[in-house]
């Protein structure tokens, strides 16, 4: 397992590069589409701004540590918990635990996503294969939206951020 944490902000294409393919490379082909590829993109530009490992509440004072954590931006009781538990996912989940040398416990899979952005981004594709929905088209700005929505259940969400975020991730992928 490679650990080696990347400078923040990164870029759209260090992102892919560097940590969706590796992280993706951990689970079924299948997962690896470019709908997935681009709410991996779009949701990590949304929640982190490929900026920040884990959720800032006071932009004075970035050090102080919010709930989320990761470039994807999960809580222990929200996606931890529910990739770990889900029946969808759970089974991959403890796989992708292994294979990056984490216990596949809700405490233990958080206390990494900060310090794993492999593992949060793997984590963050088993939560999209939580939804029993179909991924939206590559380019459904919309029906990503929904999705986001319904997965990631943000509470400050940000939609005027939305269509650009997207718009960047399908850019980045050459699925513009």
């Amino acid at each position: 397992m490679t650990n080696r944490l990347l400078d923040l902000p990164i870029t759209p294409h260090d992102f892919v590069g560097q940590i969706m393919e590796p992280a993706l490379d951990l689970l079924p082909a299948r997962m690896g589409s470019i709908e997935a590829r681009v709410m991996l993109l779009a949701i990590a530009l949304q929640e982190s701004g490929l900026a920040h490992r884990w959720q800032v509440v006071d932009l004075r004072r970035p050090a102080i540590k919010g709930p989320a954590r990761g470039l994807m931006q999960f809580e222990k009781g929200g996606g931890v918990k529910g990739v770990l538990t889900h029946a969808a996912s759970r089974d991959y989940a403890a796989d992708v635990c292994l294979a990056r040398g984490v216990v596949a416990a809700p405490a233990q899979v958080y206390d990494a996503l900060d310090q794993d952005d492999v593992l949060a981004v793997a984590l963050g594709r088993l939560l999209l294969w939580t939804d029993p929905r179909a991924l939206p088209a590559a380019d459904d700005v919309l029906g990503g939206w929904n999705l986001y929505q319904r997965v990631w259940r943000p509470g400050k969400p940000h939609p005027e951020k939305w269509a650009g975020n997207h718009a960047v991730a399908r850019a980045a992928l050459g699925a513009a």
